[in-house]
């Protein structure tokens, strides 16, 4: 057999082989985080709850939902072990700051603008969709429409050319 032939095939098995130890790798470390758990512990579980961990079995975990609550759970289904700051972060909104490498993202855009931008809103232009409109109001929205109709086309006119 010609080794020309071979090359797909072994650069196949070789390409699997890096992938299934890339994988095992990221097992050994969860199963390796898992393991250092300790009572006290901050941690999130897959489906995205935050409890403390109370006791430690086997293949079990007793967590600490809320105070006085407490649920066992699969070993496997802890996402991530937290450490103190980042826990009482997310739990209990303490305002410490974390040490981040990077920039920060803001919560929202409002922000990313300036303050000159609040000053020039008017009250008119901050109305808003949800207040019950008032006869005034209607008054002005036909004004509006009977101000574009002189302006367009005449009932029944056509766009053709």
């Amino acid at each position: 057999m010609n080794p020309v032939t071979l090359l797909p095939f072994i650069v196949l098995i070789g390409a699997m082989f890096l992938m299934t130890r890339s994988a095992k790798k990221k097992q050994a470390a969860a199963a390796n985080m898992r393991n250092e758990m300790q009572p006290g512990t901050g941690v999130r579980t897959i489906g995205g709850m935050y409890a403390t961990v109370k006791e430690l079995h086997d293949d079990s975990v007793l967590l600490e939902i809320a105070p006085g609550v407490h649920a066992v759970y699969a070993k496997n289904s802890i996402g991530a072990v937290l450490d103190d700051a980042e826990y009482n972060r997310i739990v209990h909104g303490d305002e410490e700051e974390l040490d981040v490498d990077g920039a920060v993202v803001p919560d929202d855009a409002s922000s990313l603008t300036e303050a000159d931008d609040a000053d020039e809103v008017t009250s008119d232009d901050a109305k808003t969709d949800l207040v019950k409109k008032t006869g005034a109001d209607d008054a002005e929205q036909a004004d509006d429409k009977a101000d574009k109709k002189s302006e367009g086309k005449a009932d029944g006119e056509a766009d053709a050319k």
